[in-house]
C-alpha cells in the first residue's frame, strides 16, 4: 500500500488530480473590478508530499475555484526571510527554488513557468514607505512555499506570481506590510501568506508520521489560534510566544507562522473574525488555512 509519505509513483496522486484539475482551471473565470476586491490568504502550504496527497490538493483547487481567477498573486513564504524586505525576480518563467531534500528526482524536475510579474513589483514597491525599503532581486526564484501550492491552486502557471520576503519577526511590522498591501486587493491582485499553522518537524516521530496521530503541542496550538482568529483577536496572536499553548515545539522557529500578520494587515480589519477553509492535519501538523476580506 502506497502512502503520502512513500508513494509507489511520486506526485502519481497530482498526475491523477490534473485530469479535473486542468479543465476546471481553464474554466476559471478572470476577476474583474465588479468583483471588488479579492480576500486575503494564509495557507498551510505542505511541501512534495502535498504532490502525492489527492484529498488535501482538491481542497486548496475548490479554495481557488471558489474565488475569481486574479489578475496576479502576491506570496509572502515562510522559506524566505530577508531584509531589507526583497522582491523576488520577475521575468516570465521565474526559476524554481528546490529548497528541499531527499526527495524523489520528479520534485526537483517540476516546473512551474508564470507570466512576467513586473507591473506587481513596481506596484508593490510604491506601496511602502520611505522607512520600508524595497530591494528587488534579479535571480531569486519562487520558493516551494510558493509554487508547490499554487501549482496545485492555478496549475495553469497563467497567473503572474511576486514572492515578498519576511524582513522582521515583529507582528506590528508585518501587520503595517500588510496594511500597505490592502489597496492591491482591489486591483484583482490576491494577497497570500504562506506558512503552517503548526510546524514541529523536530518533534516528529516515527509513530507521529506513520500513524496519523497529532501529538498534543499541535493540537493545543491549533485550538489555541482557531479560538482567537475566530474572535478576531490580533493582540492574543500576536502574543503567541507566551500565550499560545505547545509553545515553542509547535513552531521551535516562528518563520511559518508569522505570515498569518502580513494576511491579516491586507485584511479590511485585522480584528474581523477570519473564514477557516482548510482544517485537519497532515502527519500531525496543522493544515489549518483561512481568508479574510
Amino acid at each position: 500500500m502506497s502512502s503520502i509519505f512513500d508513494p509507489q509513483v511520486p506526485a502519481g496522486a497530482f498526475d491523477d488530480f490534473l485530469l479535473d484539475a486542468l479543465p476546471a482551471a481553464r474554466a476559471h473565470r478572470r476577476w474583474t473590478e465588479q468583483d471588488g476586491p479579492l480576500p486575503a490568504l494564509y495557507l498551510s502550504h505542505g511541501a512534495p508530499p502535498l504532490f502525492d496527497d489527492g484529498p488535501w490538493m482538491r481542497q486548496l483547487l475548490a479554495w481557488s475555484l471558489s474565488l475569481p481567477k486574479p489578475r496576479s498573486i502576491l506570496i509572502v513564504s515562510a522559506h524566505w526571510e530577508e531584509a531589507p524586505l526583497s522582491l523576488s525576480a520577475t521575468a516570465a518563467r521565474t526559476p524554481l527554488v528546490y529548497d528541499f531534500g531527499g526527495f524523489a528526482r520528479r520534485y526537483y524536475e517540476m516546473t512551474y513557468p508564470t507570466p512576467d510579474a513586473g507591473a506587481l513589483a513596481d506596484r508593490v514597491a510604491a506601496a511602502m514607505s520611505d522607512t520600508e525599503p524595497v530591494h528587488r532581486h534579479r535571480g531569486r526564484g519562487l520558493d516551494h512555499g510558493a509554487w508547490v501550492p499554487l501549482k496545485v491552486m492555478y496549475p495553469l502557471a497563467d497567473v503572474p506570481v511576486l514572492q515578498l520576503s519576511i524582513p522582521t519577526h515583529d507582528p506590528d511590522r508585518l501587520l503595517d506590510i500588510g496594511r500597505r498591501l490592502r489597496a492591491l486587493r482591489a486591483e484583482g491582485v490576491l494577497v497570500v501568506g504562506s506558512g503552517f499553522m503548526t510546524h514541529g518537524l523536530p518533534h516528529l516521530t516515527r509513530e507521529i508520521i506513520t500513524q496519523g496521530l497529532v501529538p498534543g503541542w499541535s493540537a493545543d496550538f491549533d485550538a489555541w489560534a482557531a479560538d482567537a482568529l475566530a474572535r478576531g483577536d490580533v493582540e492574543t496572536l500576536a502574543a503567541y510566544r507566551s500565550a499560545a499553548p505547545g509553545m515553542p515545539f509547535a513552531h521551535p522557529t516562528v518563520d511559518h507562522y508569522i505570515p498569518l500578520f502580513v494576511t491579516l494587515g491586507a485584511s479590511d480589519d485585522p480584528g474581523r473574525p477570519v473564514t477557516t477553509t482548510i482544517d485537519g492535519y497532515m502527519m500531525g501538523l496543522s493544515k489549518r488555512s483561512f481568508q479574510v476580506a
